[in-house]
């Protein structure tokens, strides 16, 4: 089995962001020459996530504002008793995951007809990365 790994790095200008992330998987693969695998794409900080779904920027709209009601800024959560303030930033990592598994099937990434990678960030503005390891033949 044959493996590349690589690493991207993030710090955005927002507090929170969505970034797709397909293309730089993409070329990570091609890099690879694997033909017949797998993708792991995984965030490598407790405060962001990856996630698989449409590109479409209404349903970036309505992720952004499901997490804000599932777990909302609030200044009263107990892990800000340790001086830090993003409690809700961990809990939306939570509801979105850290990584993803992509099948890579001819040499491809192996995704649905509108699904994308995406690195969702929810405690930006200072330098995080994230891990592509591809696995396979």
């Amino acid at each position: 089995m044959k493996t590349q790994t690589e690493y991207l790095w993030f710090n955005t200008k927002k507090h929170r962001e969505y970034i797709n992330i397909t293309r730089d998987v993409e070329d990570v693969l091609e890099k690879s020459s694997i033909k017949e695998g797998m993708v792991l794409v995984s965030a490598m900080h407790i405060t962001a996530g990856v996630y698989v779904n449409d590109a479409e920027s209404g349903l970036i709209q309505d992720i952004d504002e499901w997490l804000e009601k599932l777990a909302p800024f609030n200044p009263n959560y107990k892990h800000h008793r340790t001086g830090e303030d993003n409690g809700d930033s961990h809990l939306k990592s939570l509801l979105v995951h850290h990584e993803v598994i992509v099948p890579v099937t001819n040499g491809r990434l192996d995704l649905g007809p509108w699904q994308q990678i995406y690195y969702a960030e929810f405690d930006g503005q200072r330098r995080k990365r994230l891990i592509i390891k591809v696995m396979g033949e």
